[in-house]
């Protein structure tokens, strides 16, 4: 787990906990030890129980706690994903930090592997995008591949990406291909993605050099289709399908031979999975 992961468990932690846990301190006896699983209460893709983990043993560094099923796995209800061990009152103090870490990244993970689905066998691959949770984008982003999709561009930092109000688009494809050798002379590990809105910009965009990818933005499939034929058999830039894609629309797009769909609703809208901490007799 990186430093991002580590500051959220404690930042959760602090707002949870803050000056300590008071139901605890006054109702649960310090030396009680207990056992307590993690449960999945649904069907679904597992991410963040690594985490859970780590918030379980930021409470208390003397609970034993086992991983049961890791990040990535796809389980029935009833499955258990960890077990932990030791004094009551801290587990009961990290059970909500740690269940919220889970029940959402999961989340995340189990709509991912729904879209991921849909479009099985076509070749297509489903992306996540930037609409994410502010300081949870790399847990996020690593739920959406534990969830069978792949990431898009983590941030502003590793891939430009040239929309119709980046004024550097202004003064046609002269000014345009200027500014992507430009680009590339100074970062040539940054990758260039152009938005076209409609086939004209698809037709300009794949006279230029150095674009390594298309984002055709809320295109038909009809459309879609004539912009993968106007690529024709070249492999580069690839196609990225964007715009109010759903469960209902994703396998059709994926049929008009795009390389990548993004879906934002990987993050913003995925719902936690339900999962739970169930203590048995220690």
């Amino acid at each position: 787990m990186d430093d991002s992961g580590l500051q959220l468990i404690e930042m959760a932690l602090a707002e949870d906990v803050g000056p300590g846990d008071v139901t605890v301190r006054y109702f649960v006896p310090a030396d009680r030890r207990a056992r307590a699983f993690a449960v999945a209460r649904q069907d679904g893709a597992i991410s963040g129980v690594a985490v859970a983990a780590r918030v379980f043993l930021a409470v208390d560094p003397k609970l034993d706690v086992e991983v049961l099923i890791p990040d990535g796995s796809q389980v029935v209800a009833g499955a258990m994903l960890m077990k932990i061990e030791g004094r009551a009152g801290s587990m009961l103090t990290a059970e909500r930090t740690a269940l919220n870490f889970m029940q959402r990244l999961s989340g995340v993970a189990t709509l991912t592997a729904r879209y991921v689905a849909a479009v099985k066998g076509t070749g297509t691959r489903i992306l996540d995008t930037r609409k994410t949770t502010p300081g949870f984008r790399a847990l996020e982003k690593q739920a959406v591949v534990h969830g069978g999709g792949s990431n898009h561009r983590m941030g502003l930092y590793d891939r430009a990406m040239v929309k119709d109000n980046h004024l550097v688009a202004e003064g046609g494809a002269a000014v345009l291909q200027e500014a992507i050798c430009q680009l590339k002379a100074d970062y040539p590990e940054v990758e260039v993605e152009l938005e076209a809105d409609d086939l004209t910009q698809v037709r300009t965009f794949l006279g230029l050099d150095g674009v390594d990818y298309l984002l055709l933005d809320n295109m038909s499939c009809d459309e879609l289709r004539e912009a993968v034929a106007l690529r024709g058999d070249l492999q580069s830039p690839q196609l990225e399908a964007s715009g109010g894609v759903t469960l209902a629309t994703v396998r059709g797009i994926a049929e008009t031979g795009v390389d990548f769909i993004s879906v934002g609703a990987l993050t913003h809208s995925a719902p936690a999975l339900d999962i739970g901490l169930d203590f048995v007799p220690s």
